[in-house]
């Protein structure tokens, strides 16, 4: 997940800058941005390791073997948080520096804290920390913020919950042993796939207006039209299987992999458009 929202913050600076930016604002931004990343999810990690004890998925984590103190643990992390924040000032500028710091405490603070463990729209809100490279990216070019990393923004933001509730069906008596209210845990499987069409429908929305707002060309045009409705295909598919009700058949890692190949298509687009005569 951290690496693949990285990725984005690559075709968001060629899209602000144009053309293709500087190699080392390139290499300083995402080092900047993976210490970030980090940090935020080493801080998860320190403060979630009595649930991920009960995990399967997540009981292997070194905070909860003990191969690593949560003294260390936590340390290590604001370390990491800190750098970045540094880091980023000196060698981009200070609105990278300070969306950053923002987004680790959006995820640290807002999800981890106060939104995972007691609400079912969790990821709702708290994805929003994953939607800040693209902020990011754009801060770092421009030393600004504009329509166009705001429609990339949504587009993440609204991609989140169709991108992680699959996953969360697939875990589901993980976070139900946990205690931790995942929307697949709380309502049906019918209920948390039309709410994946609605924000899927939202997601593809923000992709569209960003032709006429962007100037986007007909590489990325064809690629949001192609690459949204497939996608949206595949959540219109999800929900008619959980209709069928047969959770055996319900094949969410498929939607969660398509998730993944819609943004990397989408972006790919977004980084190949700028380069293109027309």
């Amino acid at each position: 997940m951290i690496e693949l929202l990285l990725i984005t913050t690559v075709p968001t600076m060629i899209l602000a800058q144009g053309g293709f930016p500087s190699w080392w604002l390139i290499v300083a931004t995402l080092v900047g941005g993976s210490a970030a990343a980090g940090s935020a999810n080493t801080l998860n990690m320190v403060y979630d390791r009595d649930i991920d004890a009960v995990m399967n998925r997540t009981k292997n984590r070194p905070l909860v073997t003990g191969e690593i103190t949560p003294r260390a643990g936590l340390m290590f992390g604001l370390a990491l948080g800190a750098f970045s924040v540094v880091w980023l000032w000196l060698t981009v500028n200070w609105v990278a520096a300070v969306l950053a710091l923002a987004a680790n405490l959006m995820y640290t603070v807002g999800y981890t804290m106060l939104l995972k463990r007691h609400t079912s729209q969790n990821i709702v809100w708290g994805g929003a920390a994953g939607c800040m490279p693209v902020l990011i990216g754009w801060a770092a070019v421009t030393g600004s913020l504009d329509w166009a990393p705001l429609l990339l923004f949504g587009i993440i933001f609204f991609w989140t919950p169709p991108h992680y509730w699959p996953l969360s069906m697939k875990f589901r008596q993980d976070y139900a042993s946990a205690g931790v209210p995942m929307l697949p845990v709380v309502v049906a499987d019918t209920r948390v796939a039309r709410q994946m069409i609605g924000y899927c429908v939202a997601m593809v929305a923000c992709s569209l207006a960003l032709i006429p707002v962007a100037g986007m060309g007909w590489l990325y045009s064809i690629a949001a039209v192609a690459s949204g409705a497939w996608f949206g295909g595949a959540c219109v598919a999800l929900y008619r299987r959980a209709v069928a009700g047969n959770a055996r058949k319900l094949g969410a890692m498929k939607v969660f992999h398509a998730s993944i190949t819609y943004l990397t298509l989408v972006f790919v687009a977004i980084s190949i458009d700028p380069f293109l005569p027309f």
